[in-house]
């Protein structure tokens, strides 16, 4: 296996694994026997875990990236995104939840931010060109955590069980219609 073939293989296994159990506790020696390689390998290419669980989730991140530009199309649309944010969080739960596991991932040196950050500022953007009369950044930030958490109540189940038949749609609508005005 090549250099880059190791690195590259150890975060696909992380990927694999992470989606397979659902569980964001995933160890190296798994990884690195469905890597293929020895179970001291994942520390030469990641001096940490959390170098390694950061690097699977700058997969996911851009995985995201992608799911979001795809929902944007030529005009983007506020409802648009926030469907394609949580549909997303409904096919890839784990992979979601690492994404937003700070605790896991703060101090990696993965630099995720520099995905991140853009994926928000997309959405500042179209709260700014929206028209709504107050501060981008709050509404964007009301909008963000309003529909992240219709993404995790719905990925978890929780959203059913507290209310059986809502209507994510609806709830997006709302959502919006709060932060925007």
């Amino acid at each position: 296996m090549s250099v880059g073939g190791t690195r590259e293989a150890l975060v696909q296994a992380g990927v694999d694994l992470l989606e397979e159990t659902g569980s964001t506790e995933i160890g190296l020696r798994e990884i690195a026997r469905r890597a293929g390689v020895s179970h001291g390998a994942p520390r030469r290419w990641f001096p940490t875990h959390k170098a390694l669980l950061a690097a699977i989730a700058e997969v996911g991140l851009r995985d995201l990236a992608r799911t979001l530009a795809e929902a944007d199309g030529d005009t983007p649309d506020i409802a648009g995104w926030a469907r394609a944010y949580i549909e997303f969080a409904w096919a890839r739960p784990a992979m979601f939840t690492l994404i937003f596991r700070h605790d896991l991932l703060e101090g990696s040196g993965a630099g995720l931010r520099s995905i991140s950050t853009p994926l928000f500022d997309r959405l500042v953007g179209r709260v700014r060109t929206s028209g709504a009369n107050s501060d981008p950044l709050t509404t964007a930030t009301a909008l963000w955590a309003g529909v992240h958490g219709i993404a995790v109540l719905s990925s978890t189940g929780a959203l059913t069980l507290a209310a059986p038949g809502v209507d994510i749609d609806e709830l997006i609508r709302r959502v919006q219609r709060d932060a925007l005005g």
